[in-house]
């Protein structure tokens, strides 16, 4: 199995792309700061995980913006401290504030060269816009939980990437997933057949942050700890042949 095999590069953006992680700390600064108890960086991830899911798996259908201020709600009732919803909704509004892995544009350019590069991600459209711009690379298809009416892992997310790649000539066998969350997207890309690389950004780092334990580790075909990484690792290939 050699990364050039693969027609398509299909992404997940928070987490992989976008640092997320530091996002949604700082986005949440104002509330944690006024919890009586002193909540550490994965007490506080670990509880955003356990949300952001259940309100996914419970109103699909709602748009990310609004359900991250869904989650803030939640939030602050478990540490029972006072927010508003007007607080709660500029959370929600806190993914264009979420910088971008200083490896992630200069490796898409690179990638872009070489491969169709495409989004399936859990966000709205308009969140996504912001981050787009600190990617600095024009996708070929970009997938939101807004166009699809539900969330990863759900297996709709991925049937409808996999229809929409296939309408433009990709088989599902060119297509390689390149996603950090194991819960999201590496069980689910297992359960499709699909090809999987894993961008370990928490490599240096216990538990799994801000996505959910999966249960049983999923498998997957190339790890890298970066997107510098993986592009490198393409280049060495291409260098090898």
């Amino acid at each position: 199995m050699r990364l050039s095999d693969y027609k398509a590069l299909t992404f997940d953006t928070y987490g992989t792309l976008i640092d997320w992680e530091s996002g949604i700390l700082a986005a949440l600064r104002p509330l944690t700061d006024r919890v009586a108890q002193k909540l550490t960086r994965d007490q506080i991830l670990q509880a955003h995980a356990h949300h952001e899911s259940t309100a996914q798996a419970q109103t699909p259908a709602m748009p990310y913006s609004r359900l991250l201020a869904v989650v803030c709600k939640r939030l602050a009732e478990e540490w029972e401290t006072p927010v508003t919803w007007d607080e709660c909704l500029t959370y929600g509004q806190s993914v264009k504030n979420w910088p971008a892995f200083e490896d992630s544009a200069s490796a898409l350019q690179y990638l872009k060269q070489y491969y169709k590069l495409v989004v399936l991600s859990n966000i709205d459209n308009a969140s996504f816009a912001h981050s787009n711009r600190k990617l600095q690379v024009d996708f070929d298809a970009v997938y939101t939980a807004e166009d699809i009416g539900s969330y990863k892992p759900a297996p709709r997310n991925f049937d409808y990437m996999i229809a929409q790649l296939g309408r433009r000539g990709i088989a599902k066998d060119q297509i390689l997933h390149v996603a950090e969350s194991m819960f999201h997207d590496h069980a689910p890309a297992n359960a499709f057949g699909l090809a999987n690389c894993w961008i370990y950004r928490r490599h240096e780092k216990q538990g799994f942050g801000a996505t959910m334990n999966p249960g049983e580790m999923p498998r997957y075909g190339f790890r890298f700890d970066s997107m510098a990484d993986l592009a490198q690792a393409h280049r060495a290939e291409l260098a090898s042949v």
